[in-house]
């Protein structure tokens, strides 16, 4: 059972009498529906309906706890501080730095990784986007284990679950181009909140065209950024690799009209296959008309 620090998250916590209140009308999550020892998805979105902010949420005994990027966190911390006015909360950035992961793939070994609720301290909460995926992974804050951060960029590569800045740059991507539509991580049922009419939009008139595939090569892929293109022309651009696996997000629409045309797909000039992830239920459409169905 592979424990990885990694490093570069960090950590805030938002509580107070209105702190669910006050997530719930801000944020993409569903945090009502957010079990107990769950950890789920979610954004803060530009009024446009773009990812401003990503992380992951988990309760936190009455509160809740965020776990972003080190990067953002100063940054979110602000953002959500400009929205708070007057309401009951309380917004505090951790002093334990970095989160550990730990996950097993047999459901026999399952059961001893499922964390308690995600309290600070606690064996850690189960992150919903891998349990899509089959994969039981908990995330606890502090360091509690050394493995290499290779294992978890591999796993997660392999089941089709990205990081911003690795694999879409934040305030350029929407929900539905990294798939939290499936993940757990978009509500379209709990009423408003920043940049959900955008979102909803996209959802009720089925016009999402980029989304997260898994992209495999029989060598080892290009580097992060490389065009991906069929017949000379852009599909979309190679995100995390590792050796001759990778994610990145294209447009199916044209990934699929190559596909179905035997047209070659190229990660710059290495041939490379895309398969959408299983979790996802998506598949390519095979045609323009079908992708505008």
């Amino acid at each position: 059972m592979p424990a990885v620090f990694l490093k570069d998250r960090s950590l805030l916590f938002v509580s107070g009498a209105e702190a669910q209140s006050f997530l719930q009308n801000l944020i993409t999550t569903d945090i009502i529906a957010l079990g107990a020892d769950e950890a789920r998805p979610g954004a803060l979105l530009t009024p446009q309906g773009k990812i401003l902010f990503d992380f992951m949420i988990w309760q936190d005994g009455d509160g809740y706890t965020i776990e972003t990027d080190a990067g953002q966190r100063d940054s979110m911390l602000k953002r959500l501080t400009m929205y708070k006015l007057r309401a009951a909360v309380t917004l505090a950035p951790s002093t334990e730095e970095g989160v550990t992961v730990s996950w097993s793939e047999d459901a026999e070994d399952s059961q001893g990784v499922r964390g308690s609720q995600g309290a600070r301290g606690s064996q850690g909460a189960r992150d919903g986007r891998f349990a899509k995926a089959g994969v039981t992974l908990t995330r606890r804050a502090g360091r509690h284990g050394d493995g290499a951060e290779a294992l978890y960029d591999a796993l997660r590569i392999r089941h089709g679950i990205v990081a911003s800045g690795s694999d879409f740059a934040l305030q350029d991507a929407f929900p539905h181009d990294v798939l939290m539509d499936f993940n757990g991580g978009l509500s379209f049922r709990k009423g408003c909140y920043v940049g959900q009419e955008v979102v909803s939009r996209m959802q009720h008139r089925g016009t999402a065209r980029r989304r997260v595939v898994t992209v495999s090569a029989a060598t080892d892929l290009p580097g992060t950024g490389t065009e991906i293109t069929a017949a000379g022309k852009p599909v979309g651009t190679l995100g995390s690799v590792d050796g001759g696996n990778g994610l990145a997000i294209v447009r199916i629409d044209r990934a699929g009209a190559a596909m179905a045309a035997g047209t070659p797909l190229l990660a710059g000039d290495t041939p490379v296959s895309l398969v959408l992830p299983a979790w996802s239920g998506l598949v390519f459409p095979a045609s323009a008309d079908e992708a505008s169905a």
